[in-house]
């Protein structure tokens, strides 16, 4: 026996919402991606950098993350993976533009460490200077 269907009150009454899967961006997995994004403009913030690179076709907006072994051992460096990927989904996935890559680079002492909430506002700013 099958449960019957229940509709979920929605947050924002009235409006309609697209589906979950059209505000995910597309990971970057493939090296020669990373290489060309880092050829691209590079925004520094005191929490992390950000590098961008226009694609120049029409395909889904991409973001990639990385942190070498100066930000600390595995544990640091997959608690500051972890702060970029939640920082990328809250700020940068409503904001990406259109065939466009994004890498968010950890730092050492400072991804894992600086309040999230100044994090989120850095890469709003960062983001509104994006050419």
């Amino acid at each position: 026996m099958t449960p019957p269907e229940t509709t979920l009150p929605s947050r924002n009454a009235g409006q309609v919402e697209p589906p979950a899967g059209l505000l995910r961006l597309e990971v970057l997995q493939q090296r020669s991606d990373f290489l060309a994004a880092a050829r691209g403009k590079r925004i520094p913030t005191y929490s992390f950098l950000l590098q961008i690179r226009d694609r120049k076709d029409d395909g889904p907006a991409r973001v990639g993350f990385t942190c070498s072994k100066k930000v600390g051992n595995a544990v640091a460096r997959n608690r500051a993976k972890r702060r970029l990927r939640e920082l990328a989904r809250l700020a940068l996935t409503p904001k990406a533009r259109v065939g466009h890559d994004y890498v968010l680079v950890g730092r050492a002492n400072a991804t894992a460490n600086h309040p999230f909430p100044q994090m989120i506002l850095d890469l709003d700013n960062v983001l509104k200077k994006q050419p």
